[in-house]
């Protein structure tokens, strides 16, 4: 089902080419860049937003969600590099909102390079 979703300021915006069939539109292209959580909420119910995606790890205790009617998914990094590896994902978890919701998104860091071996030197 295609969905009305509302990028936070936050949110990489090259993640939107991966919500296939989705409205994406972002807080900064209607000029609500300066909005707070609370007001950017608030404005996203007022315009029929079904979903806002966001990367503010603070918003679930900065925010009553007992009373939304909009679907929250908080994606837990800014890294577009590691959201990249993962775009499946959340495309899996906004297919899966349900209105109301407060999802918080993690993924798994990326593996470390070992470490180069240093020469005994004989």
């Amino acid at each position: 089902m295609a969905v009305k979703i509302l990028f936070d300021q936050g949110t990489p915006v090259p993640l939107r080419r991966f919500l296939v069939g989705h409205e994406i539109v972002t807080a900064f292209e209607l000029g609500w860049g300066t909005l707070q959580n609370g007001e950017l909420l608030r404005a996203a119910e007022a315009e029929a937003f079904f979903a806002v995606v966001s990367t503010d790890q603070n918003l679930r205790y900065q925010q009553n969600f007992s009373d939304r009617r909009r679907a929250v998914l908080v994606v837990m990094t800014t890294d577009w590099r590691l959201i990249r590896q993962h775009t499946d994902y959340v495309a899996q978890a906004v297919s899966q909102l349900v209105p109301g919701d407060y999802i918080e998104l993690s993924f798994p860091p990326p593996p470390q390079a070992p470490a180069p071996e240093l020469g005994s030197g004989s």
